[in-house]
């Protein structure tokens, strides 16, 4: 700390920059502590019909023997049995065991609500998002068609925490309800289910957790105490006797440049932004350092029986707590699983399901791992990409026990800047890349339309909201948004407990 000038240790203290975290972060990068991001090309990308890739498109379906189906439902003690699930006709004898339906799968997820957690990454604030250039990208004609909405809602989102932005329009041209009131209202809506078919709700039964930044957590907290005080939550939680609020929550600071590659080594904190001496740049620090950030929520939550944890964008609308899935990996005994659908031309910012040159999974993010260019070139090849859709389901005991190791061995990567500000470079590890850690993992593939509607840009939410039509150019684009915008619908209904009354979506 005493090499650094007073003035920039006071300017980044002030933009919500943690500088002890970023001087150990500096110690351990010089000293050759981190996993180096992989280079080169990615050998393939894997199909649907591999054996770790279960498709939940259609009728999924898990099938047990029956020694291991007697094993596990003890284990998670479940209050019922394979052959009583035969007999309502919920599951089917296979030789020597069990076909679980997804009415069978159904049952055993909700009776595993109180043993799951549901968490948001839900730092970001609106800035890239409401981009102009950015969302005039997507598509030159429906941005011109759009420009007017764009403009108004842009002003309204910008300054504000992605969470708290609207998530939808209703057709009435009003804005809907947040991201973040929604996840709220489908926990409650889950919960409800729970209290139907097994009874009373325990303490503990799918609580909430979240990651939020310096920056936005002030704004995220404020919204969460009005969201407390609404009668469309206090509505749901009064009746089962509930909090309508529960949210543990870790608070991501900010980090600083650190100075370019051809500044040579040692990495140093960045101080000429600008060309100013003593100048520095808060940037922030990537949706990978949750597992840091959210250690203290993760052991909590295991000390209060929680054994899986969802983990999520806060911006997709089709991250809901799913009870097949939660079924089906609770069954496996899988480290953990992660959510894939068919990439689509809307698809253009996440990251991608890969092979590396060992054979592992891995996901390689657009941009820091794999370029659009490589993608295009696997589909001219005939290959179907599995876009990943942002959901992790975790087995929490044993991601706790990694939690130590975790930072060190996700990938780093740093990326060297030049901008207005100078040359500078930027160090990031990205949340999906989790995957190539994990010996043998599960992946869902899913139906996009249901689980993974997401709003990276702006012009998503609106041509979501309100599709353009296909006869106005660019079909395919067109033809997305109107599928997405099905989806959106039905989970608007189904999940989050809306119906649509003169133009408005409004609770039940």
């Amino acid at each position: 700390m005493q090499d650094l000038h007073p003035a920039l240790i006071a300017q980044l203290l002030s933009e919500g920059v943690d500088l002890e975290r970023v001087l150990r972060f500096l110690n351990d990068l010089n000293s050759g502590k981190f996993s180096e991001a992989p280079h080169g090309r990615f050998s393939s990308v894997p199909d649907i019909s591999h054996p770790s890739i279960v498709d939940m498109r259609s009728s999924p379906s898990w099938i047990m023997t029956r020694e291991a189906a007697h094993a596990r439902f003890a284990d998670l003690g479940l209050p019922f049995s394979p052959e009583s699930l035969v007999c309502e006709s919920l599951a089917a004898p296979v030789a020597d065991g069990f076909r679980l339906d997804p009415p069978a799968l159904e049952r055993i997820g909700v009776h595993l609500y109180p043993r799951a957690a549901y968490g948001v990454l839900n730092g970001g604030a609106a800035t890239s998002y409401a981009d102009l250039k950015k969302n005039s990208s997507l598509s030159g004609r429906f941005f011109a068609d759009y420009r007017k909405r764009f403009d108004a809602m842009s002003e309204e989102c910008r300054l504000m925490p992605k969470g708290v932005t609207p998530a939808y329009i209703n057709e009435d041209g009003t804005p809907g309800y947040s991201f973040l009131l929604l996840k709220l209202r489908m926990l409650l809506e889950h919960k409800r289910r729970y209290r139907e078919l097994v009874g009373p709700l325990p303490d503990t039964i799918l609580p909430a957790f979240q990651m939020t930044s310096v920056l936005t957590d002030s704004a995220v907290q404020g919204a969460l105490g009005d969201y407390s005080r609404m009668g469309e939550l206090k509505a749901l939680s009064d009746v089962m006797g509930c909090a309508p609020v529960e949210m543990l929550t870790g608070i991501q600071p900010m980090m600083a440049a650190i100075t370019h590659s051809s500044a040579g080594l040692p990495r140093r904190v960045f101080d000429r932004a600008g060309g100013r001496e003593h100048a520095g740049i808060a940037i922030p620090g990537g949706h990978g350092q949750n597992f840091e950030i959210l250690t203290p929520a993760y052991r909590e939550l295991l000390s209060r029986g929680i054994k899986y944890v969802w983990i999520g964008n806060i911006d997709n609308m089709g991250f809901t707590v799913d009870p097949v899935s939660l079924a089906i990996f609770a069954l496996s005994g899988k480290e953990a699983a992660f959510e894939e659908s068919y990439r689509t031309p809307m698809d253009v910012k996440g990251g991608i399901l890969v092979h590396d040159e060992s054979g592992r999974f891995t996901c390689a993010d657009i941009g820091p791992a794999i370029s659009a260019g490589e993608i295009l070139d696997f589909e001219r090849a005939g290959k179907k990409i599995l876009f990943n859709c942002g959901i992790g389901l975790f087995d929490l005991e044993r991601l706790v026990k990694r939690l130590p190791e975790i930072p060190y061995q996700l990938p780093l990567r740093i990326t060297d800047q030049d901008k207005d500000a100078g040359l500078y470079a930027q160090a990031e590890q990205i949340t999906w890349e989790i995957i190539a850690l994990i010996q043998d993992p599960l992946f869902f593939a899913v139906d996009k339309t249901r689980r993974f509607i997401a709003a990276k840009l702006l012009m998503e939410t609106i041509m979501t909201s309100i599709p353009p039509a296909r006869d106005t150019g660019e079909a395919d684009l067109a033809g997305v948004s109107e599928d997405l915008h099905r989806g959106l619908m039905c989970l608007l209904e189904r999940e989050y407990g809306l119906r649509n009354r003169g133009g408005k979506w409004l609770p039940v």
